[in-house]
């Protein structure tokens, strides 16, 4: 085929942007973002009893272990190079009540299963989470009056002692993921005072209430039994409100703050990007993780290809760090 106007063209294109596409080692060279595993922390759900390994139905190919499979599994994700794991224990109903007093156990599920990891594989990290939804009776993440309103200094009380059990099993980083105010300030105060100067907080800074999380109800059986979480979790409309709740995490001695969900809140991790210095994780959360796989499954997308993209797009972001169940899928891809 002729080539029509080509000397007009040639003269006015004095830059050509597709040069540097022309080879994959030229797009190598010169990729802004860059994914790696050790950008990846594997999130995990525990539970009792022994040589358990129960798919989610709602999140194919993830799975609630117990804790002789679960080592199993960690020192698998190590071994890829996934450097952290965080922890979220299945309670038995029959340990729940409404002033969650299992959570501060010291021989309780997540505390049994902090000393077991960190015997069987001392180096990795170890994030445990900080919130009440597991572990009482109605689901919500915070102690509840008698009119059903989430009652917040109480709560926080109870997450202080939480956190302490926690750090005492050996937890490197413990994450409250509650989102009542003045939290991580009270619990960093009170792992000052009990020694624990080395154990850092992961604060769930901007955590929204979305429609993402149900997957991961289902995983712990913690949907809540009555209203929902709006009174305590953000506002999903809101972003300057997300930068105030960062800064108050960070003036109260936040190590690393998190915005969750992550995929519909880009624009949200980008502007706390912009507004701090610390390292920024994201959780890419169960109900992206479910749609990925939905429609891998239906074989409407290249399952692998949009891994990586939309874990690339959280990096591109902002993200530091990212919470996913994709961690050991993604491992094997970068290998």
């Amino acid at each position: 085929m002729a080539l029509i106007n080509s000397r007009v063209t040639t003269d006015i294109l004095h830059y050509r942007p597709r040069r540097l596409r022309s080879t994959a080692s030229l797009r190598r060279m010169v990729r802004e973002t860059t994914l790696s595993v050790n950008d990846l922390i594997y999130p995990m759900f525990v539970t009792e009893s022994e040589g358990q390994k129960v798919e989610i139905v709602s999140m194919p190919e993830c799975y609630r272990y117990s804790l002789d499979l679960l080592l199993q599994e960690v020192q698998q994700a190590f071994n890829l190079g996934i450097n952290a794991v965080a922890l979220f224990p299945v309670i038995p109903e029959q340990q729940k009540d409404d002033m969650a007093r299992e959570s501060y156990n010291p021989d309780g599920l997540i505390q049994r299963t902090i000393k077991a990891i960190k015997q069987a594989v001392p180096e990795i990290v170890v994030i445990t989470d900080i919130a009440l939804d597991p572990f009482t009776t109605h689901g919500h993440d915070g102690l509840v009056d008698e009119k059903g309103i989430i009652l917040n200094d109480p709560t926080v009380e109870v997450l202080v002692k939480m956190a302490i059990s926690q750090a005492t099993a050996g937890a490197t980083f413990v994450a409250p993921s509650d989102m009542m105010d003045g939290r991580v300030g009270a619990i960093r105060q009170a792992l000052d005072t009990a020694g624990y100067f080395d154990v850092g907080i992961l604060a769930y800074s901007a955590k929204y209430a979305s429609a993402y999380y149900g997957p991961f109800r289902d995983a712990l059986d913690s949907a809540p039994k009555f209203g929902d979480k709006k009174t305590y979790q953000m506002d999903a409309a809101n972003a300057r409100e997300a930068l105030k709740e960062v800064d108050l995490d960070i003036a109260e001695g936040a190590d690393i703050v998190m915005v969750k969900p992550a995929l519909a809140y880009l624009d949200i991790i980008h502007q706390v990007r912009n507004a701090t210095q610390l390292p920024i994780a994201a959780y890419n959360v169960s109900g992206e993780y479910a749609m990925i796989k939905a429609a891998a499954q239906m074989g409407w997308i290249d399952e692998k290809q949009i891994i990586l993209e939309t874990l690339t797009s959280m990096k591109r972001a902002g993200a530091d760090l990212i919470l996913t169940y994709f961690a050991k899928e993604v491992a094997l891809m970068l290998a």
